[in-house]
């Protein structure tokens, strides 16, 4: 009897010894199954993350077309205010005239009389309003460009276009170098002699301003820079170099889209800084393409005076403003020697018709801009990718 427990015993043995393999198979399958699961999951993960990516770019990209083309709107808003200011001056004028004519159609028997006191009245006014101008300009200076000396050419860098200034204002040594007609870096040289030489640089800054400039027609005046805005027809801005900041913009009313020199069609308004102050040289579309220059308020940003001027647009190259007058200097448009031509005095101490033709030492190249540092009595220009200086003779006004 003692057997039979002994069979039983032995028969659970086999049995679970027979069971084992049956469950290491099960979990096997399990393992698996779980791994298949979680790379399944982990692809989902993958593609999601790629989507999200995908979407991510999509909308930089659409973010960046709207940051565009607002930019875009801003610039033909401020177009189209500056349009409607113009329409409604000519608006103001015409119906002035309209009322002019009218109120002399009703009296015809006066209207010779009214025409004498209105004219003597309007002389007047323009003789006050010259004079007043005179005294805003201190008319103290009294000396013209009488000859060009000499040429030193300092370096040759940059573009074949572009502008190297120094501010006339106080004791700046500092030189601003602007390359191309197109940008928004700013190079500054801690003086002449670190620009000259090409391989220092640790007296070198970068300035880079907010918005890319347009042409080559910059100025510096009293640390600030001051130049037009690419892709705007008419905003000047007003850069704090020391900040790097801008401090203030202005638009300049009755610019187009002429440039201001036929030989030099990227620049649409040229500043210049003399003994009297900021200049803005440009011109319009209905004086016959001629040059009209602004005096501005460099601490407003706004217009003291403008003058349309004899000077002429076609085949000029640069021009300049030197105690209150302009010079143009003229060429042909395969290059050759450059020469000013025309004069323009807004104090009315030159005469134009004793105006000298002035040549520059001969380069059979051309400027793309010429800026007059009152400080040095010097002109600073840049001559087919030379950064060059002249100087020149003085006489007195006559």
């Amino acid at each position: 009897m003692a057997a039979v427990p002994l069979i039983f015993l032995l028969l659970s043995f086999f049995t679970s010894i027979q069971g084992e393999p049956q469950y290491v198979m099960q979990d096997a399958a399990l393992v698996h199954y779980i791994d298949r699961r979680i790379l399944s999951i982990e692809n989902r993960l993958e593609k999601c993350n790629k989507d999200i990516a995908e979407y991510v770019q999509e909308f930089w990209e659409f973010s960046k077309k709207m940051m565009s083309r607002l930019e875009g709107l801003n610039i033909l808003t401020a177009e189209l205010k500056n349009d409607m200011d113009h329409l409604l001056a000519r608006m103001e004028r015409a119906q002035r005239d309209i009322d002019y004519f009218e109120s002399a159609k009703e009296s015809s028997n006066t209207c010779v009389e009214i025409d004498e006191d209105l004219l003597e009245q309007q002389l007047i006014e323009d003789e006050e309003s010259k004079r007043k101008v005179k005294v805003m300009l201190n008319a103290s200076c009294n000396y013209m460009l009488a000859g060009i000396k000499s040429l030193k050419i300092v370096k040759k860098a940059g573009d074949t276009d572009g502008s190297w200034l120094k501010d006339p204002g106080k004791n700046y040594q500092k030189i601003y170098f602007l390359s191309g007609t197109k940008n928004k870096t700013v190079l500054e040289f801690a003086n002449s002699r670190v620009f000259t030489e090409s391989g220092k640089t640790q007296s070198t800054r970068r300035l880079t301003l907010p918005f890319p400039w347009q042409g080559t027609g910059h100025a510096i005046y009293n640390g600030f820079l001051f130049y037009h805005r690419h892709g705007s027809l008419n905003e000047l801005i007003k850069f704090d170099i020391q900040k790097r900041n801008t401090t203030d913009q202005m638009l300049l009313l009755g610019v187009d889209e002429t440039p201001a020199y036929k030989l030099n069609p990227s620049t649409k308004i040229d500043l210049a800084v003399d003994e009297l102050g900021l200049w803005a040289i440009h011109t319009e579309s209905d004086i016959n393409g001629k040059l009209v220059i602004t005096k501005i308020d460099p601490e407003t940003m706004t217009v003291e005076h403008t003058w349309d001027t004899s000077c002429k647009s076609h085949n000029a190259e640069a021009a300049f403003m030197m105690c209150g007058a302009l010079y143009v200097s003229y060429n042909s448009p395969d290059g050759g020697t450059s020469r000013i031509e025309c004069i323009y005095d807004t104090l009315e101490a030159i005469n134009p018709h004793e105006v000298p033709l002035l040549h520059f030492p001969k380069r059979q190249t051309s400027h793309s801009m010429m800026h007059y540092n009152a400080r040095e009595k010097q002109l600073f220009a840049w001559d087919n990718g030379s950064q060059v200086i002249y100087k020149f003779l003085t006489k007195q006004k006559t």
